[in-house]
C-alpha cells in the first residue's frame, strides 16, 4: 500500500513541517520505498517533483523538506509498489489538463484487475499501474458529463463522488484529486484530517524528532488542512474520514461532504 498526504490553505503555505514526517515513511518508519511525488499548484501552474527513489534517501525530497515552496493546494504520494513496476513512469501524483487546468491525482490502495477492462476514451496511461487508469478513467467520466468546467462545483462534486464509489467497489481506493481550487478526498479504508487555525499551537511529529511552533510562523486568519493516511503528529486531534466518505475542501474548509451510498463488506460478502 502507500500514503497520501494533501493540504488546502487559504494564503500560500509550504508544507516542509508534514513532509518532513511522510518522508521518514519511505523507507524509515515505513515501508514504502518505492518512489514518492509531490505537486503545488500555484496559480493554474502545477509545480510537481516525482522520484521512483526512497524518499528517506532522495536529495530531492530533502530539498522539498527543507525548501519553503509555498502553494494553497498540495497532494503528495510515497510508494510502496504492488500493481506496475518502480519506475518514474508509476510514481504518483499523476496529472492530465481539461478544461485548460491541470488536474493532479493519487491513489492509495489496489483495484481488482478488472479495472483495466473500464474503457478509456480521450485519457490513456503513461505507465502501468492500476491507479493511473482509474484516474484516466474518472476524467474520461467528468469530460463527458461536464464538458465545461461549471461555475456551481456542486453537481461536478457529487458526481466525482459517485464515481469513487464505484472504483472503491473494485477494491481499496483511498485518492486525492484536485484542479488547483478544489481538493477532493475520498476514503475508502484510511484517510484523516486536521485543520490549523488561529490560535495556532504546537505540533510535533510522530515519524521524527521534529516540532513546530505554528504560532510563530503564521497571521491569525491563516487557515490551513492538511490530509494523510495516517496522523503525522502525536499531539493534535486528527478526524478520521469513514470508508466511503469525501470531503472537498476550498482554502482549508470543507466546502462539501459527502457520505458512503453503499456498504463495501456487505456488497462483497
Amino acid at each position: 500500500m502507500c500514503e497520501l498526504l494533501g493540504m488546502s490553505a487559504n494564503v500560500p503555505t509550504d508544507i516542509c513541517f508534514s513532509f518532513t514526517g511522510l518522508m521518514q515513511r519511505g523507507g524509515r518508519t515505513g515501508p514504502h520505498r518505492d518512489g514518492w511525488g509531490i505537486a503545488f499548484y500555484e496559480g493554474k501552474g502545477l509545480r510537481s517533483f516525482h522520484d521512483p527513489q526512497p524518499s528517506v534517501d532522495s536529495k530531492v525530497a530533502r530539498l522539498i523538506s527543507e525548501h519553503p515552496i509555498k502553494s494553497c493546494t498540495v497532494i503528495s504520494h510515497i510508494r510502496q509498489a504492488n500493481v506496475g513496476g518502480v519506475c518514474l513512469e508509476n510514481t504518483h501524483p499523476f496529472s492530465r489538463e481539461l478544461w485548460g487546468y491541470r488536474w493532479c491525482f493519487a491513489h492509495n490502495g489496489q483495484l481488482d484487475k478488472a479495472v483495466f477492462d473500464w474503457p478509456l476514451t480521450f485519457y490513456k496511461p503513461i505507465g502501468t499501474t492500476d491507479s493511473e487508469h482509474a484516474f484516466c478513467w474518472l476524467l474520461d467520466q467528468i469530460r463527458t458529463a461536464f464538458p465545461d468546467r461549471p461555475e456551481d462545483f456542486s453537481a461536478l462534486m457529487a458526481f466525482v463522488h459517485q464515481c469513487c464509489e464505484k472504483l472503491r467497489a473494485l477494491g481499496v481506493y483511498n485518492m486525492l484529486l484536485s484542479e488547483s481550487t478544489h481538493l477532493f478526498a475520498f476514503c475508502s479504508s484510511k484517510l484523516s484530517w486536521i485543520t490549523r487555525r488561529s490560535p495556532f499551537g504546537e505540533a510535533r511529529l510522530s515519524d521524527c524528532e521534529v516540532e513546530v511552533d505554528f504560532g510563530a510562523v503564521t497571521t491569525p486568519n491563516d487557515i490551513v488542512t492538511v490530509i494523510a493516511t495516517e496522523p503525522l503528529t502525536c499531539n493534535e486531534q486528527w478526524q478520521s474520514l469513514a470508508p466511503g466518505e469525501m470531503v472537498v475542501f476550498v482554502d482549508g474548509l470543507v466546502k462539501s461532504s459527502f457520505h458512503a451510498v453503499f456498504n463495501a463488506e456487505q456488497d462483497q460478502a
